[in-house]
């Protein structure tokens, strides 16, 4: 077979170079070459269209199948045994009419609580007692883990848990579904987590229902307390009898709501999985990438899934809405923006996984299933692949060393063909390749430093609301970044041994030869993303391959048409992954802090799209004539999208109810208490946690009064937690960065709750005093707590493993349905035994979620400009020194 290549290339040159004789013997010069060279490069229209058929793939193709939904089933499907997403929008519509669903709110502890309990009995009357046994149990659960930087206390959260058990069934893995179904103040919840819920009881519905036998056990679990953060579901694995037979998990969660719900984390270990997903799902969406950029910890966002799994032993998958997250946690999160085939498409999902796996066999023993990652990726929610972990590094080392020897195998191929020396070539491919080495840098850093610029003039987030500016802000620099060296060195060099076309194949190459080494610094660092880079490399190498065979490699810009053909599928791949990221990430950026500049992941992310998809095309530019009136019209299109960011309202990030601007603050007021009773400050305001990167610069520029705004960063080192009532462990996180705005009248708060000292005892060793308190708190209170710095805390009744992580102690305290006081001690040692001065400051922020404000508060909301959504509470604040 080799010799018979051999021949074949042999022939192929002998006539290629008997043409290149002729051709010399018309010309005598290379006046001819540069003559039949401009010939055949295309004119210069058509390169915009050349463009434009990429733009018209990207929007007629890529875009509709990322939205694609199924139709909803209706009632009048029933009989199939399938999920039936006109039930599940009918309980979904419920839960929405009940409005917020705060932990210890009477909506979210009785109201929402009855309706879910009324459902679920509704599901057990109709179950078929011949083949399932349905169990429900409403659990009332105490507890407290750390969590973060803080003790999360919980006393008395709710969940709602049904067991499905087959009859006969000898199995003792369960596997467990969980949905949460409380909300964050102000949200109705429809989105997060509501859907979720609904499409759990549908889930439920359907199962028992239909005449069917499996072997495992289900535990579908609606808990009552996720947003709090995390406790129902930690209440519910270390608490409940049932746990113990968890084995593995669903958790459905949701960070928007809307449209299709994704596969982000899956396991830890156990890629068979992920198999299963890949075998039952109807409607494919996932990828390794988007498991590995949460798993970093990066993103505002947190799920029960952690919870499951690090206390419970867990393994599973997380699975989430992630569509139109401007609505998350707001108070336009409503039933309106929940097509029915959006649940249509998350129950089709879910309920084929659950009647896969409830015959897993992998259950019996996952001791033996548990080596190992899974790559994973869906095409376009068409086709689904995965390959172990292992696998996968050896594909990325296999293409990317497969990649530079088909390169190498080019440039001698090149040098046969035009009859000079292999080293020749390559010294011209060393310059192109490190022009390509430039052109990525700048591919990918001109758009960062678009993004770094308009943040310095306090312009950041102009996309927010109109994401069509991210081409001219972004990717129109990263194509310019990424063909001018190309272009510049085609337009200069001064060879007339190799073709035009030659040269720009190697232009290609270079690029293919920095992805190559790219792809070896990914698997090096254990990246499971670079399946994407891998994979962009296999449609490059395939046509190359192709053409090596056969004559097109050496006829001018022939080998151009399979490249072309073949760079439609990671073109479409690539565009459709960043494409996602984009549509997750852009509205989070709105709750991503004051403190990091989004831009900087907006414009990266655009930058690594525009690499990816088009890296091997936007060469292909210099094909026609004039290739410089691209490269123009991309300089003026970026230039026009920043005039149009920065000088009209198009740029301007907010707008009323669909794109927000959140605007967290505390109505607060704070008492200080000196250690011999005095108050030394009694004063009221309010408090801002603004959420994203222009921070209060909007709202003071619209008609709202914050005449004497001011940080608090400057009490952080004078006061206990800056003297400020900071919420949980992210307004904690972020404190320096809140802004206070005081107020002449005094903030009106419910009722009046105080610290009450119950006991101080100095105990037998006179070095060690031990206080003893009770409050009368709200359904969400935080204790912080601060020794002097000859103290140290030596027991307490909170967490013992907390004690001495911390130089200001958080705990957060919430309850669902148990309102009692509480109660606490804590042990001080010093080694003089003096116990007569001050020991330890102790502070009581005390919130009033969802009660209502006073006048002049009222005032200052009414005063909010419309594309704001206030997310507020009155609070009082007294801090003690004991």
């Amino acid at each position: 077979m080799w010799q018979g290549l051999r021949n074949r290339f042999d022939s192929c040159r002998n006539k290629i170079a008997d043409e290149a004789d002729e051709g010399r013997n018309r010309s005598g010069s290379s006046k001819y070459s540069k003559y039949a060279e401009q010939k055949w490069r295309g004119p210069w229209y058509l390169a915009s269209g050349f463009l434009l058929f990429w733009v018209l793939l990207f929007f007629a193709v890529v875009v509709p199948l990322f939205y694609r939904l199924p139709n909803g089933l209706t009632i009048e499907d029933a009989y199939k045994g399938v999920f039936i997403a006109e039930r599940a929008q009918k309980d979904l519509w419920n839960l929405d009419k009940i409005g917020p669903k705060v932990v210890g709110s009477d909506a979210n502890e009785n109201q929402t609580v009855n309706y879910l309990l009324s459902v679920v009995e509704g599901i057990q009357a109709i179950a078929l007692d011949d083949y399932f046994e349905v169990e429900v149990d409403l659990q009332e659960v105490s507890g407290s883990y750390i969590h973060r930087t803080m003790i999360n206390m919980y006393q008395g959260v709710q969940n709602i848990a049904v067991r499905l058990t087959p009859k006969n069934s000898t199995s003792n893995s369960t596997i467990l579904i969980n949905a949460h179904f409380d909300s964050k103040p102000t949200s109705p919840s429809a989105g997060d987590d509501g859907q979720m819920v609904a499409v759990i009881l549908e889930i439920l519905r359907v199962m028992s229902t239909t005449e069917q036998t499996f072997r495992h056990p289900i535990i579908f679990l609606l808990n009552g307390a996720e947003e709090n953060p995390l406790e129902a579901s930690h209440g519910f694995i270390t608490e409940h009898p049932w746990a113990k037979d968890c084995k593995l998990l669903i958790n459905l969660d949701s960070s928007g709501g809307g449209g299709r719900e994704i596969v982000f984390q899956t396991g830890p270990n156990h890629p068979w999985l992920i198999k299963y997903y890949k075998k039952n799902a109807k409607h494919y969406f996932a990828t390794t990438m988007a498991e590995e950029i949460f798993q970093t910890g990066i993103l505002p966002s947190d799920t029960d899934f952690h919870i499951f799994v690090k206390y419970g032993n867990l393994i599973g998958l997380d699975i989430a809405q992630c569509i139109n997250g401007y609505t998350y946690h707001t108070k336009y999160d409503r039933f309106s923006n929940i097509p029915r085939g959006s649940t249509q498409n998350t129950g089709d999902n879910v309920l084929a996984l659950v009647r896969a796996l409830v015959n897993a066999t992998e259950l019996d023993d996952l001791s033996a299933h548990g080596s190992g990652h899974a790559v994973f990726f869906d095409f376009l929610g068409l086709y689904f692949i995965n390959y172990n972990e292992s696998t996968g590094i050896i594909l990325n080392y296999c293409v990317a060393v497969g990649t530079l020897i088909l390169i190498f195998a080019s440039i001698w191929r090149t040098a046969s063909v035009s009859f000079v020396p292999t080293g020749y070539v390559l010294k011209w491919f060393t310059l192109i390749l490190a022009l390509q080495i430039v052109a990525f840098i700048l591919g990918f850093g001109l758009p960062l430093v678009v993004a770094y610029v308009l943040d310095k003039y306090g312009l950041s987030m102009t996309y927010f609301s109109t994401p069509a500016l991210m081409i001219g802000l972004y990717v129109c620099p990263s194509l310019l970044g990424l063909s001018l060296p190309s272009y510049i060195y085609l337009q200069l060099q001064k060879t007339d041994k190799l073709s035009f076309a030659q040269q720009l194949l190697l232009v290609l190459h270079g690029h293919a030869a920095v992805l190559a080494l790219l792809t070896f610094a990914m698997s090096f660092c254990g990246l499971r993303s670079t399946y994407v880079v891998t994979w962009t490399l296999i449609f490059y190498a395939i046509p190359l391959i192709l053409n090596l065979l056969t004559t097109l490699h050496d006829r001018g810009f022939s080998w151009s048409g399979l490249h072309k053909i073949f760079q439609i599928i990671p073109f479409a791949y690539n565009s459709y992954l960043i494409f996602c990221f984009l549509v997750i990430l852009t509205p989070m950026m709105g709750r991503f802090g004051r403190s990091i500049n989004p831009d900087l992941i907006i414009s990266a992310l655009n930058s690594l799209g525009t690499i990816l998809a088009l890296g091997f095309l936007i060469p292909l530019i210099n094909m026609f004539r004039r290739p410089s009136l691209i490269l123009i019209a991309f300089l003026g299109l970026s230039g026009v999208t920043i005039f149009m960011a920065t000088s009209t309202q198009i740029g301007f990030p907010y707008r009323p109810k669909t794109n927000v601007q959140r605007v967290p603050f505390l109505h607060v007021r704070r008492t200080f208490y000196e250690y011999d009773g005095s108050v030394s400050k009694d004063d009221s305001g309010y408090l801002f946690n603004l959420q994203d990167r222009r921070g209060p610069n909007p709202l003071k520029d619209s008609e709202v009064n914050l005449t004497g705004l001011v940080s608090v960063a400057s009490d952080c080192d004078k006061y206990l937690m800056c003297g400020y009532p900071m919420y949980d462990h992210r307004w904690v996180k972020n404190r320096r960065n809140a802004l206070y705005l005081p107020r002449s009248e005094p903030v009106v708060v419910p009722y009046e709750v105080k610290l009450e000292l119950l006991n101080r005892t100095i105990l037998e060793n006179n070095v060690t005093v031990r206080f003893e308190f009770r409050a009368n708190c709200t359904d969400h209170c935080s204790l912080f707590i601060k020794p002097e710095t000859d103290v140290k805390i030596s027991n307490w009744s909170f967490h013992p493993a907390y004690i001495g992580t911390q130089t200001t102690y958080h705990i957060y305290f919430t309850y669902g349905k148990d309102k009692s006081p509480l109660t606490f001690f804590i042990e001080f040692s010093k080694s003089t035994g003096d116990f007569n001065i001050p020991i330890f400051q102790i502070g009581l922020a005390v919130h009033f979620i969802g009660k209502p404000v006073d006048k002049t508060s009222q005032k200052f909301i009414d005063s909010l400009p419309s594309y704001a959504a206030p997310v507020d509470w009155p609070t009082s604040y007294q801090v003690y020194s004991y």
